[in-house]
């Protein structure tokens, strides 16, 4: 430290040992890495003391124009320092070159304080926009494939109770379906998992109760509705089963691509991925089902799961003209049907009800001219 900078402060030096106040004079001492502080007792004793700057408590300003009464300053295991002439004390300050801290600047200087808000504001969108779903990602490659069954096995119960209804498909019809869809799982080439070594064993189910609709569920399960069979019935002889396993197919890229669970994980917070990147999943099962039955896929998964349908439609040697079909004839009956304009806008969804739940057709007519196309992706 070099010598003391301007004149000294009187203070009263409170150091632990005893109850009464010490009068003393203060002195600080330019440092390159903040000022420091020496003090010498003036009663009598002869007593000094010199700290680091980083062995001081400085004192924070509140306010620009405001000063405080008196200043104390917190001398750790020398007890504490009470200044009670706080213009001549800042000065002293101003004059040892102590940089206030950027929690003082905030809260004396209104452009500070908006500058770091609004630095604050841009680096959580950022995060909200790239971090949390790339985060996400590499979370999703720690969960166990049986947490996943375990929580679909929850969703599927809640919207059995809520929503869906048994299927009223005759039983060889499910057969042939069923066998259909085997099929097509057992030729998925390993190049399109995306995640090493993640082999969900695929289940078909059938539900009625609701539109025309297929969804998949974290683990392998995947559920298609009655309407969307009949719905596939009204193509050209032939075609409807096409569409169907071409609508199972992207349902298939859903669950390869564990789209269900990234978003269990980043809309249940960090906690959730965290425990299950831990292996603590016993209590996650219940608010990720919950999670789960209340989520709608975003648009980057469902160009995802197209492409995947697309790839592995060419590799089955089957054309995906039908599914395009099969999904504008969909959207053609909502657009027709009776009630108010088709313009207008949805009502907002029950709670248990999503009429969009994992919704397979957003941008529906740009989503159909690239499967008619059925070109790879890049």
């Amino acid at each position: 430290m070099s010598a003391a900078h301007g004149p000294g402060l009187p203070a009263r030096w409170f150091d632990g040992r005893s109850a009464r106040a010490r009068p003393a004079e203060l002195r600080l001492l330019p440092a390159p890495d903040g000022p420091g502080l020496h003090l010498r007792a003036l009663d009598g004793a002869g007593e000094t003391l010199r700290l680091a700057h980083r062995q001081v408590g400085w004192p924070e300003r509140w306010s620009a124009t405001r000063p405080p009464s008196r200043v104390l300053l917190d001398l750790g295991a020398h007890g504490s320092l009470q200044i009670d002439d706080v213009p001549a004390w800042q000065a002293a300050v101003a004059r040892a070159g102590h940089r206030p801290s950027l929690a003082e600047r905030m809260q004396t200087r209104w452009p500070v304080l908006l500058g770091v808000l609004l630095l604050v504001a841009v680096g959580l969108g950022a995060f909200h926009r790239w971090g949390t779903p790339w985060l996400a990602a590499q979370l999703t490659r720690q969960v166990p494939l049986g947490w996943e069954q375990r929580l679909s096995g929850q969703a599927l119960a809640r919207l059995d109770e809520r929503l869906l209804k048994p299927s009223r498909l005759a039983p060889a019809r499910q057969v042939e379906l069923r066998a259909g869809f085997d099929r097509l799982a057992g030729q998925i080439d390993p190049r399109l998992r995306r995640y090493r070594g993640y082999a969900p064993p695929f289940e078909l189910q059938f539900r009625a109760g609701m539109p025309a609709n297929a969804f998949a569920l974290p683990g392998g399960t995947i559920v298609l509705t009655d309407d969307m069979v009949e719905q596939a019935a009204r193509l050209p002889a032939g075609a409807g089963d096409t569409a169907l396993l071409g609508v199972l197919a992207h349902e298939m890229g859903h669950v390869l691509h564990r789209h269900g669970t990234r978003m269990v994980v980043e809309q249940g917070v960090l906690q959730v991925g965290l425990g299950l990147a831990l292996g603590d999943v016993s209590t996650l099962l219940s608010s990720g089902a919950s999670l789960l039955t209340g989520l709608a896929y975003q648009r980057g998964h469902e160009r995802e799961s197209d492409c995947f349908a697309i790839a592995l439609m060419r590799q089955a040697g089957l054309g995906t003209a039908p599914m395009a079909d099969l999904l504008g004839g969909i959207e053609a009956g909502r657009a027709a049907a009776p009630g108010p304009a088709a313009s207008a806008p949805k009502p907002a969804a029950q709670p248990g009800r999503r009429a969009d739940w994992f919704s397979t057709h957003p941008d529906t007519a740009g989503r159909a001219e690239r499967l008619r196309a059925g070109q790879p992706c890049a």
